[in-house]
């Protein structure tokens, strides 16, 4: 198959040797949180655009995954913590599947971390709370957005100048009732970091029977 390209450079040419960290057994906590925790801090210094920007993978009932990149809002005890629309795409299929994947993307350390688990619905009152935290732009677009089905620009900006206009004088805009969070809690936490040669590190933990089992894999 032949494709016709505009570009400088081929694609196949295209490739980076990584080297600016390195991630080793000894300096890895007994436990991913930890490590997680202390791999966010630093992207927060050093990635100027949403550190806490990740890709959420969900699965429909048929098998066919889908792919999309949400903020992650919270993490702890919980899990990692992420807020959208119940009956959009994900949440429609996170409601038929609950298995689903994250993915940090780190370029400016060499990093990313691949997360599995389940994902549940945060109670009303934890997503209130984090609701009424937004802009109250962003509170509006929420409740103006039937998220995932076809509509034009035009019908969307008047849904939004119409509740704009409802809520002028309300001292807090309601939760939608189709919104809120959802807490994803990890069965499987890798780390990888990029390294020279394409010998990247690659440190798997696995829940297994409530305790976490650390391995390194193949790059």
């Amino acid at each position: 198959m032949a494709f016709i390209s505009t570009m400088e450079k081929p694609l196949a040419d295209l490739r980076e040797n990584y080297g600016f960290s390195a991630l080793l057994e000894e300096d890895c906590p007994d436990q991913p949180m930890p490590l997680f925790e202390q791999w966010l801090a630093e992207a927060m210094k050093m990635v100027t655009l949403e550190p806490n920007a990740m890709t959420l993978v969900t699965v429909n009932a048929e098998g066919q995954p889908s792919a999309r990149t949400v903020l992650l809002k919270g993490v702890g005890e919980e899990g990692f913590l992420l807020f959208t629309h119940y009956t959009g795409r994900k949440g429609l299929e996170i409601a038929v599947n609950d298995k689903v994947c994250l993915l940090f993307w780190w370029r400016e350390l060499e990093r990313q971390v691949r997360i599995e688990g389940r994902a549940s619905k945060l109670s009303r009152e934890k997503s209130e709370a984090y609701f009424h935290t937004r802009p109250v732009g962003s509170q509006i677009g929420a409740a103006a957005s039937p998220q995932s089905q076809v509509i034009s620009r035009e019908a969307l900006l008047q849904r939004f100048e119409q509740l704009t206009e409802q809520y002028k004088d309300a001292e807090k805009i309601p939760l939608p009732d189709n919104w809120g969070g959802y807490a994803v809690q990890p069965t499987l936490i890798e780390f990888w970091q990029g390294r020279p040669n394409r010998l990247h590190d690659r440190i798997q933990y696995r829940l297994v029977e409530d305790k976490w089992i650390m391995e390194r894999l193949a790059p």
